[in-house]
């Protein structure tokens, strides 16, 4: 099992790190990716995969931290070129939800970040919220420069997956999909090709129903992963399988 998307520099987990990470082994999680999200939490991930070997991180800063964290392609290349276990570019993308966003900063860092993987051909890890006409018109501008994309935490509509879904993106489920209330979520990830899902938690935040309420984990993991299976219909053991599988081959190149 691989969490795809977590953030092992917020707390509570960076202060319980050796207790999180023995409990994730137990759960029989291989490899975390733990996302950058600030030039500060850059700092700590350049750290924090030095702890573990199956700690991997990535370069990038969050829509919610561009109006003072700017970054440039070339910045974000730099940081990429000092470890090989920075293996993902973000989390970037557009996030619309609060009226104080400042969209321009938004969409400059977002295409920065583009231009990034472009030129690395390392993925790209996508935030999306409230903006999935500007997300997805900005990155079909570049449907010729084959971008690997993930579109984490996925929670748009089934439209927005299908449009996707022409630029070969790949689709992160979180606990989100466990929630009672998240029937149309579920619903499109049922329409969404096995072989373009990933798992995630997004810890600390969005813990999956048995735990909601919690600060969630990367052993929670479990949870999401046994609802994903009851959706797709398929066992357990097969959901977990493909989705290491598809997760080596977006970041690995393994097939």
């Amino acid at each position: 099992m691989i969490d795809s998307h977590c953030h092992l520099d917020h707390e509570p987990l960076l202060s319980d790190l050796p207790n999180v990470l023995q409990r994730s082994k137990d759960a029989g999680i291989k490899k975390l990716l733990t996302i950058s999200t600030s030039f500060e939490s850059i700092a700590r991930v350049k750290e924090l995969i030095n702890r573990d070997e199956m700690i991997y991180g990535t370069i990038g800063i969050h829509p919610h931290e561009t109006s003072t964290n700017i970054i440039t392609s070339k910045q974000i290349i730099e940081n990429l070129n000092e470890n090989s276990k920075i293996i993902g570019i973000g989390e970037t993308g557009l996030d619309f939800y609060y009226n104080n966003s400042e969209k321009d900063k938004q969409i400059a860092s977002f295409r920065e970040h583009i231009d990034a993987s472009i030129n690395t051909n390392i993925p790209l890890i996508v935030h999306s919220r409230d903006a999935e006409k500007e997300t997805f018109d900005i990155l079909n501008e570049y449907k010729n420069e084959n971008l690997k994309i993930l579109m984490h935490c996925f929670t748009g509509s089934k439209v927005f997956s299908e449009k996707l879904m022409t630029l070969n993106s790949f689709f992160s489920a979180s606990g989100i999909i466990t929630f009672k209330n998240s029937l149309v979520l579920q619903d499109t990830f049922r329409s969404i090709p096995m072989d373009n899902i990933l798992i995630e938690t997004d810890s600390p935040f969005l813990a999956p129903v048995p735990k909601r309420g919690k600060k969630n984990e990367p052993s929670f993991i479990d949870f999401t992963a046994a609802k994903l299976a009851e959706i797709k219909d398929i066992s357990k053991v097969d959901l977990i399988k493909k989705t290491t599988d598809n997760f080596n081959k977006l970041f690995f190149n393994l097939k």
